[in-house]
């Protein structure tokens, strides 16, 4: 691979490579990978398409088919002259993320197997099936930046914050990020959606996709009790009153209003109910009222399965920032670092001010202004 990193284009956006250098581009028939692919084109970019395939099962239910994203591929790339092609990697989703995303849920926390898809599968499956095709790089319609310090490669947050998705791309390492390019990282959506109908893109006008990439619109519920038994017990408010009766503990998570089917009030206060706490030995799901309940809020959290993306463990004495889900402002945070014999184990953050439903199984990121350094698991 070329060892070139500054190729300041498409707006100050850092490029690991320059033109006419071989990219491949992850397609998924959606306008951002599209638009993506046609920035590198108009740059002089050698571009090749690759559609993944991540999932088969049920596949050609209404919620999930690929037949019509792959169309949209298809269209794209034969408008902006690219050749495309696919490949399935659903053996490897379901090896590496799909068994990782139930073991989770069975354990009572809430996984983001986008997480895991992108460190498992889109930069790692992905990229290793991209650089055997002769790719110099790979490239993604994430909304994300990559910027090389000293001899260390950033991964920094989108300039449009409402679209940042670093806090998905968190567990990339150096190698992984020394070959990514995401073109859209400068770029807000209106822009995207402007690119894309000025040039006359079949897929102009499509809806973003919503929701975990394998499941699609369908409801969640049903979707998980094909892989997790159904096992149901009380709902027990803090004094231990019996006020309803859950499905099972894996179809619920921290924070949750909607779908518990507590109605009314037990209080006279009118206050929706929400899941505060799973108690897995007894089988009881924990159920307050008011969404300033203090048991649906912290000040701590820990962590393990962590990744930091310089390899270089942050420096305690500093404050910063930190998300515990997507879309989430910044938390001011000091790190605490766990230390066994081995070395580092994991770490914990202390914010500043109380945060709401932290919901183990989710990722808690960590960020210095607009790099993000790695993150954890919440535990």
């Amino acid at each position: 691979m070329k060892n070139v990193y500054l190729s300041n284009d498409l707006e100050n956006n850092y490029h690991v490579v320059e033109p006419p250098s071989k990219v491949v581009v992850g397609m998924s028939g959606g306008v951002d990978s599209s638009v993506a692919a046609w920035l590198l084109k108009q740059q002089g970019y050698d571009v090749v398409g690759l559609f993944m395939k991540n999932w088969e099962d049920d596949d050609d239910s209404e919620y999930c088919s690929t037949r019509q994203d792959w169309i949209d591929v298809v269209s794209v790339a034969d408008l902006i002259g690219i050749d495309v092609e696919a490949v399935n990697f659903a053996a490897e989703y379901k090896d590496r993320v799909f068994s990782d995303f139930l073991r989770e849920y069975s354990a009572g926390r809430t996984p983001n197997p986008d997480v895991l898809c992108n460190a498992e599968i889109k930069f790692k499956a992905f990229l290793d099936h991209a650089m055997r095709l002769g790719a110099d790089a790979i490239a993604t319609g994430h909304y994300a930046r990559v910027r090389k310090n000293d001899e260390k490669v950033e991964l920094l947050k989108a300039t449009d914050l409402t679209k940042d998705q670093s806090y998905f791309l968190h567990r990339l390492n150096q190698q992984q990020l020394s070959r990514v390019m995401f073109p859209l990282g400068n770029l807000n959506k209106t822009a995207v959606r402007e690119i894309a109908e000025k040039i006359g893109l079949p897929n102009a006008k499509k809806k973003d996709s919503t929701g975990i990439c394998f499941i699609g619109e369908r409801p969640f519920r049903e979707f998980l009790s094909k892989y997790l038994p159904s096992q149901p017990g009380p709902m027990k408010t803090l004094d231990g009153k019996t006020v309803g009766e859950h499905i099972g503990l894996a179809f619920y998570t921290l924070g949750q209003r909607k779908g518990i089917g507590l109605g009314g009030s037990q209080d006279g206060s009118g206050d929706p109910w929400f899941v505060a706490a799973k108690d897995l030995t007894n089988n009881t799901l924990i159920v307050v009222q008011g969404h300033q309940h203090p048991l649906l809020y912290s000040q701590t959290l820990q962590t393990q399965d962590i990744n930091w993306i310089s390899g270089d463990v942050p420096d305690i004495s500093k404050t910063y920032g930190a998300k515990t889900r997507y879309r989430q402002e910044d938390a001011s945070c000091v790190l605490n670092l766990k230390m066994d014999q081995t070395g580092l184990k994991n770490f914990g953050l202390d914010f500043k001010s109380q945060q709401w439903a932290v919901t183990p199984g989710q990722s808690a990121v960590l960020y210095l202004n607009e790099v993000c350094l790695g993150g954890g698991i919440i535990v």
